[in-house]
This record gives C-alpha cells, structure tokens and sequence, in this order.
C-alpha cells in the first residue's frame, strides 16, 4: 500500500472540518441562553434541551419520528426489493412497461400528489392517523430502480443452483439475492430512512393533533417561541435541531461501510 500524501489528507481535514463547521456551531449555541446569545457572552446551559424534551414535547415528536421513519424504510426496502427480483429476473408480459411506468414516477415532482394523496386518505378516514404518514411513503420508484440495477449485476447461474436444490422463487430472494446485495439495500434503506426523516410537507398536511408530529414540524413550531419583542430563542431552536440530527448520524455512523460500498459496487457494475 502506498503512504497516504500528508498534504491531500491535510485538505481532506481541512475541508471536512469546513463542511462540518455550520453543524459545530449550532450545537455550539444550543448550550447558551438567549440572553447571552444576543448580549454576545458566554452562558452555558442544558435548560434548552431540557425545555425541547419535556415543555415543547420533543420527545414524542422523537418517538414520532423513529416510528414513521423507521415503518416507511422497512416497508418501502421489502417492496422494493421484490419489485427490482422481479424486474431483473423474470421476462412477463407488460413488464417492460410497467418498469418504464416505475421509473417515470421519477420525473413527477412529489407535491402534485399532495391533493389526491389527502382525499384519498380523507375518505378512507386515515388523516390524523400513523396509517396515513406511513402508506404514502411506502412506494419507492427510485428505490426499486437503484435495486433492479444492482440485482442485475448478480450471476444468474447462482439462481440455478438454488433452483436445482429445490428452492422457491422467495427463497432465492431471501438466500441468495438479499446476502449478495446487502451492501446496496443498507444504502438505499439509509437514503428512505433520511428522506422521510426530513419530510416536512406531508407530515404537516396529514395530522392536526400535536402528539402525532414529527420532528421536522414539531421544529418549525419553536420559530414562534419568543424570548423577546420580535426575537427568536435561536440557542432553543439548534438545541433541537441538535436533537433532530442526531439519529441520522447515527444511521449514517452504522452504515457507512455498506453505503460507500453499495455505492462504488453500483457504479462499476
């Protein structure tokens, strides 16, 4: 292996820090009351993460957030999965254009579907309901695309060995194709799991009750607590974005190998 250059680490560093420094100086804040804040002094405190967990409910809004999340990766990843088997591995009538019709969905920005999304639910009575910020999440277009790709890149004739040992299609699936393309459904799952972390319109459209919303809504909410005449408790906001970004962290920080390795694997293939 050759050493490492000292001077394109130096950059990479430097960069790195450069690209993380907006996130620095938010937690930075949120450990300041708002009067030494916008006095320019130095006051630290944990009262605003206190405030955000317990009188602004940002615990629920947590818990809120890590289950709808958490169902929409799961359900959306196991959808899309035996949507990209089928694409990549069975020739059925229709079927190339039902895959063009999947793939087309890409091109439809999310927002027109707002309407219809919210009478259908309307009428089947799932507004206000975990239901109704889970089931239009589920169907991932790109998801099954990305997916469909990489299946592709997998020997078939390991599909026939298994077939001839007496295996079922789903287990196939679940034997052969899932183990072998674990590096790209753990960065796909990341990608949904991160999207609908940080979706905001819909979750705002869907519920009214306050112990049904997410973090990205329970956020904007905090813009509207006032230390002051005309002032924002900017060190309370970060103190909850700091909590907001944490479990994607997180995810990132257990998935990265796979994530890089999906990534790198799906662009040589």
């Amino acid at each position: 292996m050759k050493p490492e250059n000292p001077v394109l680490l130096g950059l990479a560093l430097a960069f790195g820090l450069l690209f993380l420094s907006p996130v620095f100086y938010s937690i930075w804040i949120s450990f300041q009351t708002a009067d030494s804040y916008y006095a320019g002094g130095l006051d630290f405190t944990f009262a605003n993460y206190t405030l955000a967990i317990g009188q602004y409910n940002f615990a629920r809004y947590l818990f809120n957030s890590l289950l709808v999340s958490g169902l929409v990766t799961v359900l959306s990843i196991a959808f899309s999965t035996l949507a990209a088997f089928a694409f990549a591995r069975y020739r059925f009538r229709g079927g190339d254009i039902l895959f063009a019709a999947t793939v087309a969905t890409l091109m439809i920005p999310s927002h027109i579907s707002l309407i219809p999304n919210y009478l259908t639910l309307a009428k089947a009575g799932l507004l206000d309901t975990y239901a109704g910020l889970i089931l239009p999440a589920i169907s991932n277009g790109f998801a099954a695309f990305f997916l469909r790709q990489y299946i592709r890149g997998i020997p078939k004739a390991l599909d026939e060995a298994a077939y001839m040992d007496g295996a079922t299609p789903l287990q196939v699936l679940w034997r052969v194709i899932v183990p072998i393309s674990r590096p790209a459904i753990s960065s796909m799952a990341l990608y949904v799991f991160i999207t609908e972390w940080n979706n905001y319109i819909w979750p705002l459209v869907a519920v009214g009750k306050e112990d049904l919303f997410t973090l990205q809504v329970g956020l904007a909410r905090l813009y509207r607590i006032n230390p002051g005449e005309g002032l924002v408790d900017w060190p309370l906001v970060m103190a909850a974005s700091t909590i907001t970004i944490l479990p994607v962290l997180l995810g990132f920080l257990l998935v990265e190998r796979h994530l890089v390795r999906g990534i790198t694997m799906g662009a040589v293939k």
